[in-house]
């Protein structure tokens, strides 16, 4: 049986301590308002040196492709296939990640003279990664060279075996390896064990852009006419980097402002016709929060609910009305995609609200008949945020069970899974996501052996939900000089680089709190004469603690917010993240 939904605990508020002069000294150093130096400082950039590159990060930041193990071999032999008028297959997976993938490596092979076919695999009739039916088809067509991108790393025998049929074999990957790499004729992976490349946080589109680089950078091309071209690439990376969940610090970071800023001024009919549909205002550029649910979601929806080859081809077509109808087609996908989440959701806590938890339940498996494997991973994330636990979420059919799993920062899923190999026909991922194919009769096990696995490393403070609070400021600090504008420079905000989270301390609920579509509130809050309307997500069931009148510490974050500005508020606004009772 499933345990039931606990009952999620208040948030811990992990507040910094404040080194002052350390603040001023940075803030002198680079011309910043305090509050800006000291969350710079609470994120590991007190050198001046290193925020000024954080702050202001340039193309240039980039580092050398050829610095990735393996990356000569590779672009050689990609090269010599092009010059020989071999048929180069790419071999990709059916997230955003890896369609990105295909779409950047196919046109940078056909910039370079040649022609690439692709493959991706669809996610319910063929599964996640590399498998040898394809490779023997390839042959039998007489490719001889077969580039993967976001997936291999762990296809030894796939790879042997189109060795064995005469087909070079390149892996473009981030996923992390086995102890033994795959007897590839080269592997590019940051997270090899013999790879000193200097930042590991790359996405697959990330490592194939790389591949990309220095290819294009052996054509002889002007230096402008390679960063124009390349430019032009990190539009659809920068989508991939944030749709993947990869920390936004170091190259990611660049590719991300850099990307993103282009987007502005998207020419490729397909990313034209995904920005109208994904509700983009012309003209503007997307925020990296706009892209992680509004446009990557869309495209994800594709590889999740029908074939993800339909978001290939909207990027490949130079047609705009077929764009837009690639788009739309995406765009109902995703509804679809949502209402069968929410199903599977509404099932798992219907049978949840039967059986109690334990405390000694530190890791959740749920299991159902036919349900949607498109979609179990998002429900595995929807219940860790519910349940603060790591979550599998498995689907049964016909003997054989696959699914996915999300965790909580303590906790390293791919670990948990290789200590229990055994259980699975296959299994993949790192350690925040990974996926699983196992037995139907195996799922008790795994339930049982994945909950003693995680309660022998977690404790009862790795379940309660943690809110680290970036600054402690006064709302006079944000409503009049810079402190605003230089924590918005700090974006693209994601993963590894979240939203400054700013707190205010004995402030008062200013006046009853307005609903917004049932779920929502807007919040005013008041603090020595200065007044902040905050958007409170999701917290209608809270409104109780919102009566005018109540002295509240309350934790929010700043957005630029195109609609507050249209109409003279000032170019941001605030979402509330957590209030608490005043701290005596």
């Amino acid at each position: 049986m499933a345990p039931e939904l606990v009952n999620t605990p208040a948030a811990n508020w992990l507040i910094p301590e404040v080194d002052a002069a350390a603040a001023h000294a940075l803030a002198d150093a680079l011309g910043l308002h305090p509050i800006t130096a000291q969350i710079l400082i609470n994120r590991g950039l007190s050198d001046p040196d290193a925020a000024r590159r954080f702050l202001k990060p340039s193309l240039d930041h980039l580092h050398d492709p050829l610095l990735l193990a393996g990356m000569r071999e590779a672009v050689a032999r990609v090269r010599a296939a092009i010059e020989a008028k071999e048929q180069i297959l790419i071999y990709g997976d059916y997230d955003v990640d890896g369609t990105v993938s295909v779409v950047i490596l196919k046109k940078a092979i056909e910039l370079a003279g040649g022609q690439a076919s692709h493959h991706v695999p669809h996610r319910l009739k063929d599964g996640y990664g590399m498998r040898s039916e394809v490779i023997e088809r390839a042959a039998a067509m007489g490719v001889r060279l077969i580039v993967s991108v976001d997936t291999g790393i762990r296809a030894s025998e796939v790879v042997r075996g189109a060795s064995e049929l005469g087909i070079d074999v390149i892996i473009t990957d981030h996923h992390l390896p086995e102890a033994e790499l795959p007897p590839a004729l080269a592997v590019l992976n940051p997270n090899r064990r013999d790879c000193n490349y200097p930042d590991k946080n790359l996405c697959g589109a990330g490592v194939a852009f790389k591949l990309v680089h220095a290819l294009l950078a052996t054509l002889g091309w002007p230096a402008e006419k390679l960063e124009r071209t390349l430019k032009s690439f990190l539009k659809l990376v920068a989508i991939a980097t944030v749709a993947d969940v990869v920390p936004l610090v170091g190259e990611n970071r660049v590719i991300v402002k850099y990307g993103l800023q282009g987007l502005h001024r998207a020419k490729n009919p397909g990313l034209q016709a995904l920005l109208e549909v994904s509700g983009m205002p012309p003209g503007r550029a997307p925020s990296a929060r706009q892209v992680a649910f509004q446009i990557a979601p869309r495209m994800n929806a594709a590889g999740r609910m029908d074939d993800a080859e339909n978001v290939i081809r909207l990027f490949l077509t130079e047609d705009l009305e077929r764009a837009r109808a690639l788009a739309a087609s995406l765009h109902s996908l995703n509804q679809e995609r949502q209402e069968t989440e929410a199903d599977i959701v509404r099932l798992v806590l219907e049978e949840c609200s039967k059986v109690p938890v334990r405390e000694d339940q530190a890791a959740l498996v749920f299991a159902g008949d036919g349900w949607h494997r498109g979609v179990v991973g998002i429900v595995a994330s929807r219940l860790v945020e519910r349940f603060s636990r790591p979550v599998f979420v498995l689907s049964q059919e016909n003997g054989e069970t696959q699914g996915s799993g999300r965790s909580i920062a303590a906790f390293h899923l791919l670990d948990a899974l290789e200590s229990m190999a055994d259980l699975f026909t296959r299994f993949g991922g790192h350690k925040q996501a990974a996926g699983v194919s196992l037995p139907a009769e195996r799922v008790v096990e795994f339930r049982d052996r994945l909950n003693a696995y995680a309660a022998a490393r977690l404790t009862p403070a790795d379940f309660r939900p943690r809110l680290a609070i970036d600054a402690l400021v006064d709302l006079k600090e944000l409503t009049s000089g810079p402190a605003v504008q230089e924590i918005l420079a700090m974006a693209p905000f994601g993963f590894g680089n979240p939203a400054p989270v700013l707190a205010i301390v004995d402030a008062e609920i200013a006046a009853p709190p307005l609903p917004l579509k049932e779920k929502h509130l807007k919040v005013h809050l008041r603090q020595n004469g200065r007044n902040l309307l905050a958007t409170a997500w999701n917290f209608a069931p809270r409104a109780g603690e919102f009566a005018a009148g109540v002295r509240t510490d309350a934790a929010f974050t700043l957005e630029e917010d195109a609609y507050s500005e249209s109409r003279g508020w000032g170019g941001w606004s605030a979402t509330l993240r957590d209030v608490r009772p005043v701290q005596h």
